[in-house]
């Protein structure tokens, strides 16, 4: 596209920051472009830190339309239940917002509008260091994922962030909070907000992967009510007993999500699909349009809060709420 040469690019955020980030480099190939970074992963525990992260970008001729292209070490999606498209890159939504809206900018400013472009997204050693992942397992192949939520990795122990959960229940207790609700992450704790607008956003903690170290203190303070917000994948770990839900220290049980199916008049057809099934999104993917399919979420919901409460030897009163991955609330049980 032309214009001069930079080793720094400023791009925005989905939270709406503009930080500038280092290239390493930077090549011109014809009518190719490529530049690298380097992965910066903080002090959180990432088989990816260090990577050496490449984009190569190329007019397309289609106005407006940003494709991505699966480059060296990235992965190549194989099975169902990822939320992208089979045969495509490991590239989710959020990342792929993120470049689109910048290259659609760089047209703009140098009156491209008329063009579009491909993006080939590649990872040097990333074969490698997906060996490392669970992505085979889910059926992404030769690489790794390009992963992100809101394109910053928020720099703590792990000490650190379970202080920061338990500083959360405290401030939604001094502000005479008698629900509080304990979310999975960013968005899970953005769609229940909209539910419930009428509550200080204090009332909202994001408690991450460590459901256990936060119902302990949700315990320890004397929580009347805690409401737990988190998509199938989490949920349905959280229904198997798993008290720690990182991907790397816990696995869906596919027995739990068929037996739970099965009680709520899956077939026995649907029943072998679900065992074979590659994530707990494709379950649920799967229970779509069927009659079993709100028994089995509510269902999952229930033993979701039923573990939680048992943990806490009933302690406080417990609600499980299960969100889809357009924000729709699509179970919901309490204990």
């Amino acid at each position: 596209m032309g214009g001069p040469e930079s080793d720094k690019v400023s791009i925005l955020l989905p939270g709406g920051e503009r930080p500038e980030f280092t290239l390493l480099w930077t090549k011109r190939e014809g009518d190719r472009v490529t530049c690298a970074t380097i992965k910066d992963g903080g002090d959180d525990p990432d088989v990816t830190h260090g990577a050496e992260i490449r984009a190569t970008v190329q007019l397309n001729g289609l106005k407006g339309q940003v494709r991505f292209l699966q480059g060296e070490g990235v992965g190549k999606v194989t099975k169902p239940g990822l939320g992208l498209e089979i045969g495509g890159p490991a590239i989710n939504p959020v990342p792929r917002q993120m470049m689109s809206a910048h290259a659609l900018e760089r047209l703009a400013e140098f009156e491209l509008e008329g063009e579009g472009v491909d993006i080939t997204v590649s990872v040097k050693d990333g074969e490698a260091i997906a060996r490392k992942t669970l992505n085979a397992r889910l059926g992404i192949l030769g690489g790794i994922s390009i992963l992100g939520r809101s394109g910053i990795v928020y720099p703590y122990s792990t000490a650190a962030y379970v202080a920061s959960i338990e500083q959360g229940i405290d401030v939604a207790m001094n502000i005479g909070m008698q629900e509080v609700f304990l979310t999975t992450g960013g968005i899970t704790e953005e769609y229940a907000i909209k539910l419930r607008p009428d509550l200080d956003e204090a009332a909202f903690v994001q408690m991450g992967d460590y459901v256990g170290k936060a119902l302990d203190h949700c315990l320890l303070k004397k929580v009347p009510k805690i409401i737990l917000v988190g998509q199938i994948g989490k949920v349905s770990k959280l229904a198997n007993g798993q008290l720690h839900t990182h991907a790397r220290k816990s696995e869906v049980n596919m027995d739990l999500m068929a037996g739970l199916a099965k009680q709520h008049g899956a077939s026995p057809e649907e029943i072998t699909e679900i065992l074979a099934a590659n994530t707990a999104r494709h379950v649920y993917e799967m229970s779509l349009g069927k009659a079993w399919s709100q028994g089995f979420l509510n269902g999952l919901c229930a033993k979701a809060a039923q573990v939680a409460s048992e943990s806490i030897q009933g302690g406080c009163a417990v609600e499980s709420w299960l969100f889809d991955f357009d924000g729709k609330l699509i179970g919901k049980a309490v204990v």
